[in-house]
């Protein structure tokens, strides 16, 4: 049993006390001092959680950190950060990080039978987590968390469903470390795939990379969604005959349901589902049309796959694919807008940065429709079938470094240039508005799997400016050609 004892009206007390407070002013105990010869300290937020605000001292015991009310209760301090700049969704906070929790410690896993007697259990099964806001666009040193509010807290207990899912994520772990024991394979050969068992797993994921010691990880968009449910988010229900545990589960969910609709238009799905469907000012079918019946397969008031918890929760990012008559793309996918700050901050690692773990945590399900003709009418599109990936380290240390490496030079090394445009006969080449064209000299499809591209209507108006240039705001997309050549090495679900 943890040897801090508290009741549940005494963390209250405590606790309440502190919201709306910067880490600074609740630091009694002058935490914050040692970052004056530490600039960057890990851990300095939980810190001063634990040695100011609760007052006791810091500990590397494997037990849980507190005993309330006689229960032992694991104290997580994580940080939220905006991300409406970059997040259509509507929501305004994420975490700013994946939740360490415990070891993986191959010795002790191996003797572990039952999950719930696990050390990773003990850790998870009762959880009082504090939130501060992470108010900072860049990486700042740990000295400047002093500015950061506390946000609130609470309680967590994981639903009998959600212990499911993170008992399968730890059984993945555990036997595959049993399998190297039992078979006397080389650890230091087979425990750097560790990292690569993330494609299977749910809520969890293991870091840092072998040999470092690794550790087990509620994943950023776990911790997320637990945030935004206790910040008030709420979520739609997924049809109870839906429900997964696994990603195995739900593949076999997405297989019945391509059974069902292949070769169905989207009028002919939105006609048998009794959905209406979106319309342009044109009078056009608005194209998320097919997302919205995406949803509708799992939900009956969904109108993304975004808005059911369990989708959030696993990390799963939705995308619709429309091949044309010949089975290619026909336009590249747009993924999510370019903090300029972030990526250029020299002191973030490529392993640390956004787009990586965008690319790293998140498992990626595709549905893909088909033209039937050119030019046809977008509800004349026939739904083929899913498909759903996880990006390898090969796409990650290839392609999104090569980019993201790019643009770190174009922005720190001054050389991002915004050229005018000219016709072959040399005149200035012209737009709709009467303005000359200009190219920024950022990652483009031509020599970049993952490139920039600006998003806006009117050259008058340019909101975002990067060493003085104005700007459209910049997504990250994702070329068609090298997409589609991706999506042919996976088999329809």
């Amino acid at each position: 049993m943890a040897g801090h004892h508290f009741t549940k009206s005494e963390i209250d007390n405590i606790l309440f006390a502190t919201i709306g407070q910067t880490l600074g002013q609740v630091d009694k105990n002058h935490i914050f001092d040692k970052t004056l010869h530490q600039p960057k300290i890990t851990g300095i937020a939980g810190d001063v959680i634990e040695q100011s605000v609760f007052g006791y001292p810091a500990d590397n015991k494997s037990e849980a950190d507190l005993s309330v009310d006689g229960q032992a209760v694991e104290l997580k301090t994580t940080g939220l950060k905006r991300v409406s700049s970059r997040d259509k969704s509507g929501h305004k906070l994420e975490a700013k990080e994946p939740m360490s929790i415990t070891a993986v410690s191959p010795g002790s896993i191996i003797r572990e039978h039952d999950f719930y007697e696990s050390q990773l259990w003990h850790k998870l099964e009762n959880l009082l987590i504090i939130y501060y806001l992470y108010d900072s666009a860049t990486t700042v040193t740990s000295a400047e968390y002093a500015h950061f509010p506390i946000q609130g807290y609470h309680f967590h207990q994981f639903s009998a469903d959600d212990q499911k899912i993170i008992e399968n994520d730890w059984n993945i772990i555990r036997n595959f470390i049993v399998f190297v024991a039992a078979n006397g394979l080389d650890k230091e050969v087979e425990f750097p795939k560790l990292s690569k068992l993330r494609s299977r797993m749910a809520f969890l994921d293991t870091a840092p990379k072998y040999p470092h010691p690794p550790r087990f990880r509620l994943t950023r968009s776990v911790v997320t969604s637990i945030a935004r449910k206790h910040l008030g988010e709420t979520f739609e229900p997924l049809l109870p005959q839906l429900h997964f545990s696994t990603f195995m589960e739900l593949d076999t969910i997405l297989s019945e349901l391509t059974q069902q609709y292949h070769g169905k238009s989207i009028a002919s799905i939105a006609q048998e589902m009794g959905v209406d469907l979106p319309r342009t000012t044109s009078g056009k079918v608005a194209k998320h049309a097919s997302s919205i019946l995406i949803a509708r397969m799992f939900s009956q008031s969904a109108a993304a796959l975004e808005d059911i918890e369990l989708f959030n929760k696993f990390g799963i990012c939705y995308k619709t694919i429309t091949l044309n008559p010949q089975g290619y793309r026909t336009e590249d996918t747009k993924f999510l807008k370019v903090d300029f700050q972030e990526w250029t901050d020299k002191s973030i690692g490529f392993e640390d940065s956004f787009i990586y773990s965008f690319f790293a945590e998140q498992k990626f399900l595709f549905a893909i429709f088909k033209e039937q003709t050119k030019n046809h009418s977008y509800e004349n599109n026939i739904f083929i079938g899913f498909k759903r990936i996880m990006f390898d380290d090969d796409f990650l240390n290839d392609e999104v470094k090569k980019t993201w490496e790019r643009v770190r030079v174009l922005v720190n090394e001054n050389l991002l240039t915004n050229d005018k445009l000219y016709n072959k006969d040399g005149y200035p080449r012209i737009n709709k508005t009467g303005i000359q064209q200009e190219a920024l000299n950022l990652p483009k499809s031509g020599h970049y799997a993952l490139f920039l591209r600006g998003s806006g209507s009117d050259s008058t108006k340019k909101p975002e400016q990067v060493n003085g240039i104005q700007m459209y705001y910049q997504y990250f997309w994702l070329q068609g050609r090298y997409l589609v050549n991706m999506l042919a090495k996976f088999d329809f679900l």
